[in-house]
């Protein structure tokens, strides 16, 4: 887990850390104990800097030292986020240890992440925002005078989140006309070469200094393409800023009915326009908005109540040497 912006995953890993623990549970960050009751699996990337584990140790855990532990498999990541070729394959066989999957986007069940036998051990748990930080105190809703001032924020600068739209509105921002209509402030790291050239860019940030300058804006925008869920959509929103969204990946399973969708650079024009109508509604939906931490969290404690439950059960029918190939290709550190 690291400090400062770094991407959604990891924030979201410190809230569900932070929270479980002021509800007393125990929280490490390694398999050294010998008396852990559930291990979360992050990422299927051994060699990634912040794995502190992989799952080739989770089994070995299970299989050497600790029978009763029960493995969850977080999949938040996929090939068709970044136009990778292994993602999705490295997931499947870090499944192989999971007694149960949960994806923070239901349309990621659909894509061959899963194991087949797993099938029926999977939970959708949406992400949540902290609203400690981000929250609408001291947002004003756009006046309807002047552009609407449109914000994202990216920790990655890939240009599958969005880019081809991103460069399409500064294209636009360098006419007059639309200078009237819009503008756009990007937050955050772009693919390399990349520059804008009439919009605002700004570095990453986190926290407070990231909630202050969402809530100088009015509307929210994301185009990102075959997003596994995001937490910078969830931000903008609990900030107060109505959501124009890509109908792509799971963005309409978080923001359907807190604004308004666009296929491409093709409708993005009119999406705006038509979110400078029909503003006020869309900043009333806010009110119901409910993408919190405390819901991911209270979620994720129900699942690990019905685990705990369950666990006699779940050990019985464990095999952990039912395939020796696929126990053997997760301890290869690929």
């Amino acid at each position: 887990m690291e400090d400062g912006p770094y991407g959604g995953g990891n924030s979201v890993i410190r809230s569900m850390s932070g929270l479980l623990a002021d509800a007393g549970h125990t929280i490490v960050w390694s398999l050294v104990d010998d008396d852990i009751d559930i291990i979360v699996l992050v990422d299927p990337r051994l060699r990634s800097p912040n794995i502190p584990f992989s799952a080739g140790a989770s089994v070995l855990y299970q299989a050497f030292r600790n029978p009763k532990a029960i493995v969850i498999q977080q999949i938040h990541d996929c090939d068709e986020r970044k136009h990778t070729r292994t993602m999705n394959l490295r997931q499947r066989i870090a499944n192989y240890a999971a007694d149960h999957t949960v994806c923070v986007g239901s349309w990621m069940l659909d894509l061959n992440v899963i194991r087949p036998e797993h099938k029926d051990h999977f939970t959708a748990i949406l992400n949540g925002g902290e609203t400690s930080i981000f929250n609408r105190k001291g947002h004003k809703p756009w006046d309807a005078k002047g552009p609407l001032k449109l914000i994202t924020h990216h920790w990655g600068g890939n240009w599958m989140k969005g880019f081809d739209v991103y460069q399409h509105m500064d294209n636009l921002l360098a006419n007059p006309k639309w200078q009237d209509v819009f503008s756009f402030t990007y937050v955050g790291n772009v693919p390399q070469g990349f520059s804008f050239k009439n919009a605002t860019h700004l570095p990453p940030r986190s926290g407070d200094a990231l909630a202050d300058v969402l809530r100088s804006h009015d509307a929210y925008i994301t185009a990102s393409i075959n997003e596994p869920a995001g937490l910078h959509h969830i931000e903008g929103a609990l900030c107060g800023l109505p959501i124009i969204f890509r109908n792509s990946g799971a963005l309409p399973e978080y923001c359907a009915g807190y604004g308004l969708s666009f296929e491409g650079v093709d409708d993005i024009e009119q999406t705006i326009k038509t979110m400078r109508k029909e503003y006020n509604q869309w900043y009333k939906s806010l009110d119901s908005y409910h993408f919190t931490e405390r819901k991911m969290v209270d979620e994720y404690q129900k699942l690990f109540d019905d685990l705990d439950k369950k666990r006699p059960q779940i050990v019985s029918q464990r095999r952990i040497w039912r395939n020796p190939l696929l126990f053997a290709l997760n301890q290869i550190p690929f």
